[in-house]
């Protein structure tokens, strides 16, 4: 039992966590002084976070798999493009099946929705709205019939159920109200949130566009448009900030999140330089954070699109946890 469980945790891509968690957890320690701030509905709604988003990976593969079998990857591999290879090998290799996979994405919401009653019971009908329009919006990421994510809008879907969504529902559920203060640094969040799959979509940008996934790069299909929208989309957070402390929102003490920029724009170097000359290769920096499982990214010639992509996902990191750590001033 054990062994199935840890299977069906690890292909639901729990290294994707940080970019629904961390948002998540920013919201609860800004909640954490106000009135009416309940500790284990906190705790209970982060839970239900980590649920919710490991069952919607584990649903988009799944959907993905329906629509276009995962094969395509490895052959235009063969082909020579850069593909990122095998989305779900478990289907691929044989050791589940689609039904198993459906069964596991409905275990997996399941638990997120009995979290959900759970805190409905002790806040208000407020939870049931913000959760139900979260749980739609990402079930059609991929599911028919909409498919966000094969017309251009699935990183804005991501943006907004991982960061704005998810932080008014995680402050809401925390303390029973909502906030300015809040409201304001998700959108900086919610932002740097869509900045790890808009630049996923750009790495991937060939085999998506062979396979007829209309992600916004395939969207644009001009690499200089796709470089000045990832331009606004890494900075601009920045200068919400700016206007939050410009129109008395914020305090200034999130200037201290500056600290960041010179990563944004390592960030936002590599990825023109993919643009440019695809094959340069980046070592990751102890700056630009951890890098997990190196070694093995080098072995699976991945390191182009791996240092990328987890720069990516460190800048949203960093960008949480130093707000959560002015929350204690």
């Amino acid at each position: 039992m054990l062994k199935k469980v840890q299977f069906w945790f690890d292909n639901a891509r729990p290294t994707s966590l940080p970019q629904s968690i961390l948002p998540a957890a920013t919201a609860i320690f800004l909640a954490i002084h106000t009135d009416g701030f309940v500790w284990w509905l906190a705790i209970l709604a982060l839970l239900g976070v980590a649920f919710a988003h490991l069952g919607l990976n584990l649903f988009d593969d799944y959907f993905d798999t329906k629509k276009k079998k995962q094969t395509y990857r490895e052959e235009l591999q063969h082909t020579g493009m850069r593909a990122r290879i095998g989305k779900t090998p478990y289907l691929t290799s044989g050791q589940a099946t689609e039904n198993q996979l459906l069964v596991a994405c409905f275990v997996f919401c399941g638990i997120a929705v009995a979290i959900g009653c759970v805190i409905f019971l002790f806040r208000d009908i407020n939870i049931f709205w913000l959760a139900v329009t979260t749980a739609i919006i990402g079930i059609q990421y991929s599911a028919p019939p909409l498919r966000l994510s094969y017309h251009g809008l699935g990183e804005v879907v991501i943006g907004i159920i991982f960061g704005s969504l998810n932080m008014i529902g995680l402050y809401y559920a925390s303390c029973g109200s909502f906030s300015y203060e809040m409201i304001t640094l998700s959108f900086s969040i919610g932002l740097l949130v869509m900045n790890i799959v808009y630049i996923h979509s750009i790495l991937d940008f060939i085999p998506d566009k062979a396979v007829g996934k209309r992600t916004l790069a395939v969207l644009l299909n001009n690499q200089k448009a796709m470089l000045v929208l990832l331009f606004f989309i890494i900075f601009i957070p920045f200068l919400i900030i700016i206007a939050g402390i410009f129109l008395k929102i914020l305090g200034l003490k999130y200037l201290a999140v500056f600290i960041l920029l010179p990563m944004a724009i390592t960030l936002f170097y590599m990825m023109t330089e993919f643009v440019r000359n695809p094959e340069r290769k980046f070592e990751p920096k102890f700056w630009l954070g951890p890098f997990n499982q190196w070694k093995k990214i080098t072995e699976y010639n991945l390191e182009w699109f791996m240092v990328r992509w987890l720069t990516a996902r460190n800048l949203i990191s960093f960008f949480c946890l130093i707000i959560i750590i002015l929350t204690f001033f």
